[in-house]
């Protein structure tokens, strides 16, 4: 895949995020100090596994995190399509500001179709008044390019489709759907939230190509979260792996994959079965589990899975992400000097 080049300004510039849950049993860290570019025109993938705080880290940016969550620290700067830049992390909740960026400058595909529908209005209508709300259009026209955008999401007989309820589709449909409903204001940032998993794989590759088009086309930023390694070899340019709420790597699609450096990533792209492998060769696994986010551990998080733990130095503390070959991974196997910083 060719390298888009990279723009000088990016589109969102997250800095030291910090999205926590005051529960009753106590603080949950989902997200605890990311720091992210997303330019336009460039895909950046989030890996990492379920309870990492990916799609938390999303709702961060459209500011939709459920309570008792909320934003304690850090800024998530938006730069608008007229050069002016705006803090989503502090913008009001609820504010005029805040609702004419959802949806026309950042959209976002949601993991559940089930519940992100409105289940007693056609699903015609619900992509129609997105459309009619962020976009001078007459209610015809609106129409008119929700059907073809649900014929371009693969979407069997759009007309007829345009009014149907939610729960006459099936899950993949109403996740087409869903995915119709987000690029119908041609959005400057698509966040798409595993937005292919209910999908086959003809399909996949239909809706991965259409992203890639109107990224193209609207010079539109795109932040995926996937747990599929082969769409993001496919599509990303730049890739962020997380663990326990933090950024462990990142770097570009092709360092990441052909040297990564951090355990955890090295982990991750072993686990993924290659051509030529024997039917007998077992997959390696990571062992153990992500800890209970109540129940952090101290120093790097990783340390109690990771085969490269050093006593009395991974413990200690927390590593920050340093320059490592050609990406910055947080580690110690790395930056033992770092503990005498």
């Amino acid at each position: 895949m060719p390298q888009t080049p990279m723009p000088t300004d990016p589109l969102i510039q997250i800095r030291d995020l910090q999205t926590h849950f005051f529960t009753d049993d106590g603080v949950v860290k989902a997200v605890d100090g990311v720091d992210l570019d997303i330019h336009a025109n460039r895909t950046l993938c989030i890996l990492g596994e379920s309870g990492c705080g990916k799609s938390i880290m999303a709702r961060s940016i459209l500011r939709i995190v459920d309570a008792p969550g909320r934003i304690v620290e850090g800024s998530i700067l938006y730069r608008n399509a007229h050069g002016g830049s705006v803090d989503l992390a502090t913008a009001r909740p609820g504010s005029r500001q805040l609702r004419e960026i959802r949806g026309q400058d950042i959209a976002m595909i949601f993991q559940e179709p089930m519940s992100s529908l409105g289940p007693i209005q056609k699903i015609g209508r619900q992509i129609t008044e997105t459309i009619m709300l962020h976009r001078k259009v007459t209610k015809a026209e609106a129409r008119e390019i929700a059907i073809d955008l649900l014929d371009r999401v693969g979407i069997p007989r759009p007309a007829e489709r345009f009014e149907a309820y939610p729960f006459e589709l099936s899950g993949g449909m109403r996740q087409r759907a869903m995915i119709a409903m987000a690029l119908s204001c041609q959005p400057r940032l698509l966040i798409a939230d595993e937005p292919t998993t209910a999908l086959d794989v003809t399909t996949q590759a239909q809706i991965l190509d259409l992203i890639a088009e109107l990224k193209e086309e609207l010079q539109m930023g795109v932040m995926l979260i996937t747990h599929d390694l082969g769409v993001v070899a496919e599509v990303a340019e730049e890739v962020a792996v997380m663990y326990m709420g933090k950024v462990v790597e990142r770097g570009d699609v092709f360092s990441i994959f052909e040297a990564p450096q951090h355990p955890y990533t090295r982990a991750l792209l072993a686990s993924v079965p290659r051509m030529g492998q024997g039917r007998r060769d077992r997959l390696p696994a990571i062992r153990g589990m992500v800890p209970h986010p109540l129940a952090r551990p101290a120093g790097c998080a990783f340390r109690a899975r990771c085969d490269h733990a050093m006593p009395g130095i991974c413990d200690a503390r927390q590593p920050a992400l340093k320059p490592v070959g050609r990406t910055e991974a947080a580690c110690f196997l790395h930056h033992k000097e770092a503990l005498h910083d």
